[in-house]
């Protein structure tokens, strides 16, 4: 078999990410006109409308930070100096070569709810409200609009143009192998100066400004130092599942013949240790927020949960979120063969996906709509959309280059890689 094989996405798969994408374009049409046609008191048509912008926010969002795990995964990998992910490094890039479309997309979101009328998302874009509320006003030199919107242009522009440095190298070797002992060594070099400086962009990004802007600012009023970890460790044990499903993907259609199940097997422990790791966060925050019972950290929970004064309409979407995203991979990937086998990676890989995209819902909505859960269908229907898309931008990148990086100076390590 060939290994400059090269992906051609066939006209059934083509269908399917269209037909996704039109569902998703029909689920937000018919979410607006739903949310916009309310009457009643002002602060009831503003919920309304608050709906409809709180869903394109929890979409954009993940499935942004996803196809940017990929990114981190690559970068992380290449400082590491592993050899074992060149097999399907192509996979990792064709996924992060989403982040530039979804990043303008989720960019364009969250400036339009920024800078729009609507407060009931981020009450700190009220000024007058900021001005009466001693929280808000003290936090308002890092939550301001001007702010935000530096942070959120930098980090798509940076992820962007980082992500397609690290691809454009990795082309290179293509047309370009490095011969000599000396060229591979600059080639590494490089390559891990490349890789240093995205993390050293992805630490002051999701690591620690990105999810207080984005998403914890919701909830003005609370906060919690572990927000951001938490936020990694959801959206990157969901990169690692949508790699591992391209992967099991190409490898069913005959592709990808330096792949074997050593390394699917790698993918699976990561999805294991990462949904433990999440967990991991998940608990702490939780546990130590609910043992301190301090009014302003536990209504964070309380809004999701419940209490004897709060029906904590969200218990079951919360609960369902925890059980899906720790209990599942935990049992079923506690085996070595269960990580080995195709089938189970690929439910596996799905229903890590669809649980973080839960965790995604319950950190947005109960600030937003707290007395009532939405109707969830419009928002499934809405991320069918960004699944269509990352279908066809992975595919596009998947097309254009040799799935196989022969020339690269770890490749053997690859091939002749054993867990």
């Amino acid at each position: 078999m060939s290994t400059v094989e090269k992906f051609i996405p066939t006209k059934k798969y083509n269908t399917i990410a269209y037909v996704l994408m039109g569902v998703g374009l029909i689920a937000a049409i018919a979410l607006y006109i739903s949310t916009h046609g309310v009457t009643g008191s002002e602060e009831e048509v503003h919920r309304s409308h608050a709906r409809f912008w709180a869903s394109l926010l929890q979409n954009s969002v993940y499935f942004l930070l996803v196809v940017n795990a990929a990114m981190f995964f690559m970068c992380a990998t290449t400082l590491a100096w592993g050899g074992w992910q060149i097999g399907f490094s192509r996979v990792t890039e064709a996924v992060s070569s989403a982040v530039p479309v979804i990043g303008v997309i989720a960019a364009v979101i969250l400036l339009s709810i920024v800078f729009g009328g609507n407060h009931v998302i981020y009450h700190w874009t009220d000024t007058a409200h900021v001005e009466h509320d001693p929280v808000l006003k003290f936090k308002s030199g890092f939550l301001n609009k001007t702010f935000y919107t530096v942070v959120t242009v930098f980090t798509v522009v940076f992820w962007s143009f980082l992500g397609w440095k690290m691809r454009q190298r990795s082309r290179s070797l293509d047309t370009n192998p490095p011969v000599t002992v000396e060229a591979r060594k600059k080639f590494l070099w490089d390559n891990t100066v490349m890789a240093a400086l995205y993390i050293v962009v992805f630490a002051l990004t999701i690591m620690s400004s990105l999810p207080w802007l984005w998403l914890m600012s919701i909830d003005a009023h609370w906060f919690s130092t572990m927000y951001s970890w938490y936020t990694f460790a959801s959206t990157f044990v969901a990169g690692i599942a949508l790699i591992s499903l391209y992967v099991v993907f190409l490898k069913n259609n005959g592709m990808l013949p330096a792949v074997n199940k050593e390394h699917l097997h790698d993918l699976g422990k990561f999805m294991f240790a990462f949904s433990i790791f999440w967990t991991y966060l998940w608990f702490s925050q939780f546990m130590l927020i609910w043992y301190s019972n301090q009014p302003e950290e536990t209504v964070y929970f309380v809004n999701r949960i419940g209490n004897a004064y709060n029906p904590g309409h969200y218990a079951g979407i919360f609960w369902t979120m925890l059980t899906i995203n720790f209990v599942g991979p935990i049992l079923i990937f506690m085996s070595r063969d269960s990580k080995r086998n195709y089938t189970i990676v690929t439910f596996v890989s799905i229903l890590i996906l669809f649980g973080h995209w839960l965790d995604f819902f319950q950190m947005v909505f109960p600030a937003v709509s707290p007395n009532k859960v939405p109707n969830i269908a419009f928002d499934m229907g809405i991320a069918m959309f960004f699944v269509g898309l990352i279908m066809l931008l992975v595919a596009r990148t998947l097309s254009k280059y040799p799935l196989t990086v022969e020339n690269h100076p770890f490749a053997k390590e690859s091939v002749i890689h054993h867990t």
